[in-house]
């Protein structure tokens, strides 16, 4: 048997507002209203009335956004007017910053260092 992460549903009382953030923030390819593709994972924001306008619990679950030039998707993040719960920093593995969406959701860009990639890529997963 074999299972994957294929997609990730953001529900959300204002899917068009949403949606457009994520599409100037991260997705400027991106046009209409189905899922939005990042690699191998794909993002559905829909419209839910069961959901608060805010996420009162944003820690819960922490998209993370792994690229290849953190700097200069934090900045370009800047000018949409993110608001930085950890500005980009140097961690041992790598550069690092989190941030929110409208809703409240955590986010995170990840810029590996090619040695923990290599790393990553040499230690035997489970299937």
């Amino acid at each position: 048997m074999s299972i994957s992460v294929g997609s990730i549903l953001l529900g959300s009382v204002d899917p068009d507002r949403l949606r457009e953030w994520y599409r100037a923030a991260l997705a400027p390819w991106h046009t209409g209203s189905g899922f939005i593709h990042f690699g191998g994972l794909d993002l559905l924001i829909d419209g839910r009335d069961d959901v608060a306008a805010v996420n009162s619990e944003p820690g819960r679950v922490v998209i993370n956004f792994h690229v290849d030039d953190a700097r200069a998707i934090a900045a370009h993040l800047d000018t949409v007017g993110v608001t930085w719960l950890v500005p980009l920093e140097e961690r041992p593995n790598g550069l690092f910053a989190t941030f929110t969406d409208p809703d409240g959701n955590v986010l995170q860009i990840i810029q590996l260092t090619e040695q923990y990639r290599a790393y990553l890529e040499s230690v035997p997963r489970s299937h």
